[in-house]
């Protein structure tokens, strides 16, 4: 079932003398239980339709619609209860515990003084286990590692119960071992839970083994969407990915980076 549709939407950022549009007339749609990965060129809007998504951006047109209603006519008490952010930057209070900074998720529900009532207290155990970081609940964030920080912000976005979670390269700084991790992680997540979870990405081979679907920004002011293989045959990936010395094997997704051309 469809859960964010964005219609003739188009995305920019303010300049000195008003907005600059990035892409325009975008029609494409995200569903439940699936892990939607967004790859593309630097510079081609990833970041800016990410932060509009989530609110971040003011759209420049069209229309965005959550669970069939536009988004422009949700409260943000609302939208905080229906879409939960996981950002790159390192979380600010390095002094608090992950319990702590995972119960932050429960804060749409606990009002202004953020009481955790036992039910809240049961979901923020519940997230943590569900990522697998219950036995770090007592360690101070500036002890984790990055692989273990990310899984924090995961779990803490799980707290917040939202049926659409939106992450900003939420592999980036983690070594290899965790990337895959993550990534398998977010997908067992969409998959087992229903939610649709939608991530940007630079680790273009673990989205083509990962993602149900991709959203591909080539550059060319358009969004190529498919699952990786309907990508691959519609030779859109080869387009993004081949150039001298790279070519993109379409059969078995993998990038292959040809000797001579490291001469």
């Amino acid at each position: 079932m469809t859960s964010v549709s964005l219609s003739s939407l188009s995305i920019g950022y303010r300049v000195k003398d008003g907005f600059r549009t990035v892409v325009s007339g975008i029609d494409v749609s995200l569903r439940d239980g699936e892990l939607t990965c967004l790859i593309g060129a630097n510079g081609a809007g990833k970041s800016t339709l990410l932060k509009t998504l989530a609110g971040f951006l003011p759209k420049l047109g069209g229309n965005i619609y959550i669970k069939g209603k536009e988004m422009s006519e949700f409260t943000n008490k609302e939208m905080s209860r229906l879409v939960g952010v996981v950002l790159t930057a390192r979380p600010e209070a390095m002094n608090m515990t992950v319990e702590e900074t995972v119960a932050l998720g429960r804060t749409p529900y606990t009002g202004f003084w953020g009481t955790l009532s036992d039910e809240d207290k049961r979901i923020v155990g519940e997230s943590m286990e569900h990522v697998g970081i219950s036995r770090l609940a007592r360690r101070v964030i500036s002890t984790l590692s990055d692989g273990e920080r990310q899984k924090m912000m995961i779990a803490k976005a799980l707290a917040q119960q939202t049926p659409i979670i939106f992450l900003d390269e939420p592999t980036a700084y983690l070594d290899y071992p965790s990337k895959v991790e993550t990534m398998l992680l977010l997908s067992r997540l969409s998959h087992d839970m229903g939610k649709t979870i939608f991530m940007s990405t630079h680790d273009l081979e673990l989205a083509l083994q990962t993602a149900d679907t991709l959203w591909l920004m080539a550059g060319d002011g358009r969004i190529h969407t498919g699952t990786p293989r309907e990508l691959a045959a519609s030779g859109d990936l080869s387009a993004f990915v081949e150039r001298s010395g790279i070519t993109f094997d379409k059969d078995t997704l993998h990038i292959n980076v040809h000797p001579d051309a490291t001469r």
